[in-house]
């Protein structure tokens, strides 16, 4: 399996050999990471999101006990499974560690067999809640992320821009004309026009930190963070110009249709007196602009005013 591909495995242990002897266990299936104190395990944790934590409970400065806490109060780590990995086997140690959070247990000496099936079990569940979870924000028709999943985005992006003080830009996008086109080429053929039109932003707007979705009808939106409005006018006018060259094929005889798209833009750096959503409405008026003045075209809310 491809390195990039494998789920991450993060164990938190003080003793050298432990790490070393769980690494050979799960090295080919999966990508390990190693702290060997709590701090450096919670400091990792936020790091790499790993797919399950496998926890040693006797470690000096701060206990598994302690560890998982704060694992299960934060709201990025709260849902990763923890196995506790421990020497103790009293039933009130287990017990503590269930009502911990502790979704299981391997006892030490380690049995290669018992980890690598405790530990299966926890990613496979983890792989069904992720598919799951991203069928659940996803636009089955254009495979681009839908309005709840943008939403979600957008929130956390925003805060992030508004505790570092940095610019963040929005754009909601309306395909011109849209429902003439489907009133003349019929439903199917305007399935394949939205179809052409996510592909157009997917390779348009391009870098990781961006992200871009389906708001719903004729309606895209994008997030540009880190990204002030000379930046994102930039990016709308890349996107309008291929928008404007696709060519788009009838279903029914190959001919040749085209479609067009009219943006509206708000950016700037949020502050006591914004919101989310406020940005949100603000591209919407600038949107309601761009189609006002001709459509095909772009239009950037003037955050002075």
């Amino acid at each position: 399996m491809e390195e990039e591909n494998k789920n991450n495995i993060l164990v938190i242990d003080d003793e050298p050999a432990n790490i070393i002897s769980l690494t050979h266990i799960l090295k080919d299936k999966y990508k390990i990471h190693a702290a060997k104190n709590g701090a450096d395990g919670i400091r990792l944790a936020h790091k790499y999101m790993p797919d399950v934590i496998l926890l040693d409970i006797i470690m000096p400065d701060m206990d598994g006990f302690e560890v998982i806490s704060e694992l299960k109060n934060n709201a990025e780590t709260k849902g990763i499974p923890v196995i506790f990995i421990t020497g103790l086997t009293n039933v009130e140690d287990e017990a503590k560690g269930l009502l911990a959070g502790a979704a299981d247990y391997i006892n030490k000496p380690f049995s290669a067999p018992i980890v690598e099936l405790r530990v299966n079990n926890q990613v496979m569940m983890q792989n069904y809640i992720k598919k799951i979870e991203e069928l659940s924000v996803r636009d089955q028709l254009t495979g681009l992320t839908n309005r709840r999943g943008f939403d979600e985005r957008l929130r956390s992006d925003y805060d992030r821009a508004k505790r570092n003080q940095a610019y963040i830009s929005v754009m909601i996008m309306d395909l011109d004309k849209f429902k003439k086109y489907n009133d003349t080429y019929g439903h199917l053929q305007g399935d394949k026009a939205l179809q052409a039109a996510a592909k157009v932003l997917e390779n348009t707007v391009e870098r990781a930190t961006d992200f871009i979705g389906r708001w719903g009808g004729e309606e895209f939106v994008a997030l540009l963070s880190d990204n002030d409005g000379e930046h994102a006018k930039v990016v709308a006018e890349r996107i309008r110009k291929n928008m404007e060259a696709i060519e788009i094929p009838l279903l029914t005889d190959g001919s040749i249709t085209k479609i067009t798209v009219s943006i509206g833009i708000c950016s700037g750096i949020p502050n006591a007196d914004t919101s989310a959503d406020i940005f949100m409405n603000n591209a919407d008026s600038a949107l309601y602009l761009a189609k006002e003045n001709g459509r095909n075209q772009f239009v950037l809310y003037d955050w002075g005013k």
